[in-house]
């Protein structure tokens, strides 16, 4: 699989800038500079490397274009709307520029993880983790039956089962998965499609 990283320097600019985590907060606090932030890191950032990276993949004639979205964007979160409606835009930015890319070899596609156990989740769970002296699988697993109690597996997923979706994604298998939510979310959103 060949994989065109000529402006990972950018991309790596733009990262660096962002802010390391979003934090939870009341709806009629939130000033627009938060909502300009999930605007901005979320939706705008898509749309940049869409730009940088989709005409060479159509030039080509083949490419996979992921967009990492969230289970928030069909289960919006009541104390983080923001990240929510942001993470929706992006589900639909990704049907958008997948149907610009029709016909062209290039698959366009969002991967909605559900609650995973990425660093920063550890991180945000490490003071309840070093009071009771429990796994943080368990503290995880905790969070999600009480924050996300849809979930059917009833913990975290682990990184590694949301990067086996993008894997998937990215690969010649799946030339006719394009325009797709792809969910791996545990069950957390409770619909049939």
């Amino acid at each position: 699989m060949n994989i065109d990283l000529s402006h990972r320097r950018a991309a790596g600019r733009h990262r660096r800038q962002q802010p390391r985590h979003f934090s939870a907060g009341r709806l009629f606090q939130a000033d627009d500079a938060v909502w300009n932030r999930h605007w901005q890191v979320n939706v705008m950032a898509g749309v940049r490397l869409a730009r940088s990276y989709l005409p060479g993949m159509e030039a080509k004639g083949w490419g996979r274009f992921i967009l990492l979205g969230s289970e928030s964007a069909f289960n919006i979160p009541a104390d983080m709307i923001h990240y929510g409606v942001s993470k929706t835009a992006d589900v639909a930015l990704a049907r958008g520029l997948a149907k610009r890319m029709a016909g062209t070899g290039v698959t366009v596609n969002s991967v909605l993880p559900g609650p995973t156990l990425s660093e920063g989740v550890a991180a945000m769970l490490e003071e309840e983790r070093a009071r009771t002296g429990r796994a943080i699988e368990a503290v995880a697993a905790d969070f999600v039956t009480t924050h996300r109690p849809s979930s059917i597996i009833r913990r975290a997923a682990t990184v590694e089962e949301v990067a086996n979706m993008v894997v998937y994604v990215s690969s010649p298998q799946a030339a006719a998965t394009t325009g797709a939510a792809l969910r791996v979310d545990g069950g957390v959103i409770d619909t049939l499609m």
